[in-house]
């Protein structure tokens, strides 16, 4: 019995661990300002926000609300980024610079999905349903853009630099502009690198 309680906690501090290296390992990826790991698991509010994330969205997915309501309060003021305890984030999501960053309550996001600071996944209705987007993997949504309603943003679409979406954007689809249009054509690589460069 104390050896299965041993190799479970085992098993799930090696999870853990394996998880900080996947996470550290994109931003290393994305960030082309990174210098070396240990300066973004120092330094990096994105990968503060996520990692605090996971621990208040466990603590509310088992009932414990106001806890993981607590705790994400603090991390909101500690990183500048908002996630309410009941969004549902994938593996491997980065949040660039973070401040101003607000991902809502039923906000549902893939693996490999990359925010850029300013960026808002909100809802437009009061009912208790489903009201925020739906964020495909492996998608780019750009500085201040405002991804709002059940929209749903298809695999790896890039959403541009201060756009306001309202609707669904196809997978690999470009969206740009207030209100924001999608564009669907073949991209230069390099716009599909940085979707601010729209703007």
């Amino acid at each position: 019995m104390a050896g299965s309680l041993t190799g479970g906690l085992a098993d799930r501090v090696l999870g853990t661990v394996a998880t900080l290296r996947e996470d550290v390992a994109a931003a290393r990826r994305r960030d082309p300002a990174a210098t070396d790991d240990l300066a973004l698991l120092l330094t990096s509010p994105g990968l503060h926000a996520i990692w605090t994330h996971r621990l208040a969205h466990r603590l509310w997915s088992r009932g414990a609300r106001l806890p993981a309501l607590v705790i994400a309060q603090g991390a909101r003021s500690i990183t500048g980024v908002e996630i309410h305890p009941g969004a549902t984030i994938g593996r491997r999501f980065f949040i660039d610079h973070g401040m101003g960053v607000v991902i809502g309550e039923t906000s549902e996001v893939g693996d490999d999905v990359m925010l850029y600071h300013g960026v808002t996944l909100g809802g437009r209705s009061m009912e208790r349903t489903k009201r925020h987007p739906t964020v495909g993997d492996g998608s780019t949504i750009g500085a201040g853009a405002r991804v709002i309603g059940p929209v749903v943003i298809g695999h790896g679409a890039q959403i541009g630099a201060n756009a306001v979406v309202v609707g669904n954007v196809p997978a690999l689809a470009t969206a740009v502009g207030v209100p924001a249009k999608v564009r669907t054509e073949a991209a230069h690589p390099e716009e599909q690198m940085d979707p601010a460069i729209w703007i």
